[in-house]
């Protein structure tokens, strides 16, 4: 036990020492262990320059800064300092000058050695100054960013039109620009020893459920990962169960949703170098539901979102169940349609389990290809190779008509799921009830519901349950599930969410005419 807090200790001291370690005071010995930090690498930047009486350093990576900030707020500077020609005699006289000298630019004065390397890393110049510990680090990055534009995924109708970029504090002021709340919090988490990622935690304070908030904390406190470049990374370590092919956190490119998502009670993570922003707890319902439910009359948005739900029990049980019918229960189909059906098939040398599996890889391969190809003929790669290619199978007799018309159909209606990761899953999960239906028949498609509906009840999202607020039941909640209320009706937050704060418009009323003066005569 000695031997093992003897081992820790000296563990700490290591760490401790590594992190207060210091560049020496001698301009020479900087400069080569600035050298030794980078190596050989050509846009390293290290000029021996004049301040005042005294030598010193400029250094920064060439790649990561830019120029014309350089000359503004670093070079102009030093020749109007130079011309006093004062000497800097200590720490002090050098805080005093920097504060007259480059107060255009933000800067700060650093002086350990992990503070030196990161701050070049991103992208600050850097000058040393002879004899003394403290180095002035000035910000002059190389700001290079995507406009922002309309949203690729989740495109609306009615609503907004701007989306999520690249860059993490474009983000932010997106979020920022939507919630003008003094309560709207974002913390920021590095992630990632070799990338060094820049995270932001945000959650409006007094609103987002504590416990939640210490969980993620948390969970992001301990990540251990050499790298991180998107959101996809993140979300695969931060997600309470890995097996299971539902998504567990949201994930989108559209700021109004996430503003919501925040205003309800969830929280959010920004990653820099990624245009989507995961947000969380999340339930089976958010992956249905759009922003445009809440841009159109209730009675329009609600019957869009019944469609959505129509939707994918369409994408996820049509060909098992034509499979189960053809192969197991054929009197379940109507006279005339099932003649129908047994001309079509006639002919066909495969099963129509085989067939179902042909043609959904098929549509699958069609589909990633649609994907993968450039814009301009993407879509008429997968309408067209889909019309083509299904008329050619049809007329080789390798399938029949009826199972063209099934798969075309849920191929469809699968594009109809808001979030692309949800729309794989439901894809997913069609061969596996497409099996079971070609060995069972309509007990395997009852039986793969009913481990799919115990699979999805047994699922959590930081601590909160995947199918709230229907298993647990909660009828409060019910006004924004399967349809949703008008935006009066809708008074309180999600009580799944277990907010601070449950009331987020306690006082809102139906709208009515405005009543007459009594007494009062028409005129």
């Amino acid at each position: 036990m000695l031997n093992k807090w003897m081992k820790k200790t000296v563990s700490v001291s290591k760490k401790n020492n590594e992190n207060s370690a210091t560049f020496n005071s001698c301009i020479e010995k900087t400069k080569q262990k600035l050298q030794d930090n980078f190596g050989d690498t050509s846009d390293l930047f290290i000029e021996e320059i004049q301040i005042g009486k005294q030598n010193g350093l400029l250094c920064c990576l060439t790649s990561m800064t830019d120029r014309q900030k350089i000359n503004g707020a670093i070079l102009t500077p030093l020749t109007d300092a130079n011309l006093h020609n004062e000497q800097i005699l200590d720490e002090s006289t050098w805080e005093e000058y920097c504060k007259e000298f480059f107060s255009a630019a933000k800067h700060e004065l650093i002086q350990y050695e992990h503070e030196v390397i990161d701050d070049i890393l991103n992208g600050n110049a850097l000058i040393f100054v002879d004899k003394l510990a403290k180095v002035l680090s000035i910000e002059v990055q190389k700001i290079e960013k995507r406009a922002i534009e309309e949203p690729s995924t989740q495109t609306i109708v009615r609503g907004p039109k701007e989306g999520f970029v690249e860059d993490v504090e474009t983000n932010v002021s997106l979020i920022r620009k939507k919630i003008k709340n003094r309560h709207l919090r974002f913390e920021s988490h590095t992630i990632g020893s070799e990338t060094a990622t820049k995270v932001y935690l945000a959650y409006v304070d007094g609103v987002t459920n504590q416990e939640i908030l210490t969980e993620i904390r948390h969970r992001l406190d301990k990540l251990d990962i050499h790298a991180l470049f998107d959101s996809g990374n993140l979300e695969e370590l931060l997600e309470d169960k890995t097996f299971t092919p539902f998504p567990m956190l949201y994930n989108t490119e559209r700021p109004d949703i996430i503003a919501a998502h925040l205003l309800a009670g969830k929280f959010a993570l920004f990653i820099d170098g990624t245009p989507f922003v995961l947000s969380a707890p999340t339930t089976f319902s958010d992956f249905v539901s759009m922003s445009e439910d809440y841009y159109l009359p209730f009675l329009m948005g609600s019957f869009i979102r019944l469609i959505r739900y129509f939707a994918f029990l369409i994408a996820l049980l049509l060909p098992s169940l034509y499979v189960a019918v053809i192969t197991y229960h054929h009197e379940m189909i109507p006279t005339p349609l099932l003649i129908s059906i047994i001309s079509q098939r006639e002919g066909i040398p495969f099963p129509a389990v085989i067939e179902a599996l042909i043609m959904e890889i098929t549509f699958e391969i069609l589909r990633e290809a649609g994907i993968r190809m450039p814009r301009a003929v993407g879509g008429t790669i997968s309408i067209v190779g889909g019309l083509v290619i299904g008329q050619a199978a049809v007329e080789a007799g390798i399938v029949s008509n009826i199972m063209v018309i099934v798969v075309a159909l849920t191929a469809i209606s699968s594009f109809v799921a808001p979030i692309y990761t949800f729309a794989i899953a439901t894809r997913l999960l069609r061969f596996a009830f497409v099996i079971s239906a070609a060995i069972f028949g309509l007990y395997g498609v009852f039986l793969g519901m009913i481990f799919l509906v115990a699979h999805l009840a047994s699922l959590r999202s930081f601590s909160v349950p995947y199918l709230a607020p229907i298993a647990p039941f909660s009828l409060q909640d019910h006004g924004d599930i399967f349809i949703r209320l008008p935006s009066w009706a809708m008074k309180k937050r999600p009580s799944f969410l277990r907010t601070e704060n449950p009331n987020k418009q306690p006082n809102s009323k139906s709208p009515s005419p405005p009543k007459k003066e009594e007494g009062g005569t028409d005129s």
